[in-house]
């Protein structure tokens, strides 16, 4: 049976997307191809695919020694772009690690990019958009699901939230680029709907705007909650607290967060991004100004039918990112890199011989 050894380091560091997409990624292949494919994680053995979902440097070496069995597949959760407002590093630090960045995955046989967007964002680095596939994120509904109302009640009273209260999501590292200062000032500007942030410094004073953004986590406005980095195992229990998922984030690749918003049936508003439409289509409500936000989100509020409108079409978000379509674009994937994998044995069973 082929074998796929997935590495990855995503674990280590709490609170973060790429942790999650990791694990669900695993999850789905490991349940869903293990009648044709052997899924091993972080093993030692080189495999048929060397599947790479961080960009270790101890990974990095492994490369040319992952291709005397097989081929390399690199994961991009993130580019130089999206980085750059993430962390407040020195310049020069920023300009090897993105070179670094690069290099890592121009050395990849192919690319998986969660955002299609991001193909020819790869190319612009001189990385053949050939070798790059698109295939988006998926969340597990047996994860992430809607509860009873009774749970929710119960749910609300443990975080000393009103039943009546109509409470507003957001869910991500507390840095500048997930527009935390937004989120602040448009619920200061509704002092009677409830406000929650989960999520934390993932990268410590790493962060970018660590210093302003700790004041505001640390002294928030009377309706607003951080309530800081959440168990992946106790993140369902936050999305059923909320009336709305609201990520005012000015650069993204593809969230698990509206994923598993839309597992719940939360209406999702997010900043008009030029990422958004290829992969969110109709899914979303879009605004561009904290004005526009504290509309959308009043309207949604106070309008049960409009509010059902966009629960639903979360909902058809969630039906349209299934388990079998994203599964069966996997296995199509996997079964194209494997080929690969049997050609280069024949030819270097080939040249072996002609050795001789």
């Amino acid at each position: 049976m082929p074998t796929i050894n997935m590495l990855s380091s995503a674990d280590k560091i709490k609170g973060q997307g790429v942790s999650s997409a990791y694990i669900e990624q695993v999850n789905l292949v490991k349940e869903g191809l293990k009648h044709k494919y052997d899924i091993k994680v972080n093993c030692m053995e080189r495999c048929d695919i060397m599947h790479y979902h961080t960009i270790d440097v101890h990974h990095y070496l492994s490369v040319p020694f992952a291709r005397f069995k097989g081929v390399t597949v690199g994961y991009v959760h993130f580019l130089p772009e999206t980085v750059d407002n993430s962390l407040d590093i020195p310049w020069i630090f920023k300009k090897i690690f993105y070179r670094y960045m690069i290099d890592f995955y121009d050395s990849m046989d192919y690319l998986v990019t969660v955002n299609p967007v991001f193909i020819k964002q790869l190319a612009s680095y001189g990385i053949e958009s050939e070798k790059i596939t698109y295939i988006p994120n998926f969340v597990s509904e047996e994860q992430f699901h809607t509860y009873s109302k009774d749970h929710i009640k119960a749910l609300r009273k443990q975080y000393e939230i009103s039943e009546e209260s109509f409470v507003v999501l957001g869910v991500g590292q507390v840095q500048t680029r997930k527009g935390i200062v937004d989120f602040i000032e448009v619920a200061k500007s509704l002092p009677d709907i409830q406000f929650i942030w989960a999520g934390g410094f993932s990268f410590g004073a790493l962060t970018d705007g660590y210093k302003e953004l700790r004041k505001v986590v640390e002294h928030p406005p009377a309706n607003v909650k951080f309530v800081g980095i959440v168990d992946r195992l106790k993140m369902n229990d936050i999305y059923n607290l909320a009336d709305v998922m609201f990520l005012p984030s000015y650069s993204e690749l593809f969230p698990m967060t509206i994923l598993e918003s839309m597992n719940c049936r939360l209406p999702i508003i997010l900043r008009d991004l030029d990422i958004y439409p290829d992969i969110l289509f109709d899914f979303y409500i879009k605004e561009s100004t904290n004005q526009g936000f504290i509309q959308l989100i009043q309207t949604l509020r106070n309008d049960q039918e409009l509010y059902k409108k966009w629960s639903n079409r979360s909902w058809d978000g969630h039906i349209f990112y299934s388990r079998d379509h994203v599964l069966q674009m996997w296995e199509l994937f996997y079964d194209k890199v494997y080929k690969e994998t049997h050609w280069r044995k024949i030819r270097r069973k080939m040249y072996e011989k002609e050795s001789i």
